[in-house]
C-alpha cells in the first residue's frame, strides 16, 4: 500500500533527501520529525514522518506503482 502524500512539496523533500543523505534519508526525516516533536510544532512533525513513509517506499525495489 502506498503512503498518503499531502502534495508535491513532500514528495520533492523526499526525493531531495534521497539525494543529499542517501540510504540515511530517512534517518535524517525521522530527525527533523524528532526536532519538530521537541518544538511542539505537530504540524511539521507529521509532514515529517509523512516524508519519511514516503522515503521508505521509494526506497523499495518493489515499490508499486500509483493508481490514480
Amino acid at each position: 500500500m502506498a503512503p498518503y502524500v499531502a502534495d508535491r512539496a513532500c514528495y520533492d523533500e523526499a526525493v531531495g533527501l534521497m539525494a543529499r543523505f542517501g540510504d540515511d534519508a530517512g534517518f535524517e526525516a525521522a530527525a527533523r520529525a524528532d526536532v519538530s516533536r521537541d518544538r511542539g510544532n505537530v504540524r511539521n512533525f507529521c509532514r515529517w514522518r509523512q516524508i519519511e513513509r514516503l522515503i521508505v517506499h521509494l526506497s523499495r525495489e518493489d515499490a508499486p506503482a500509483v493508481v490514480h
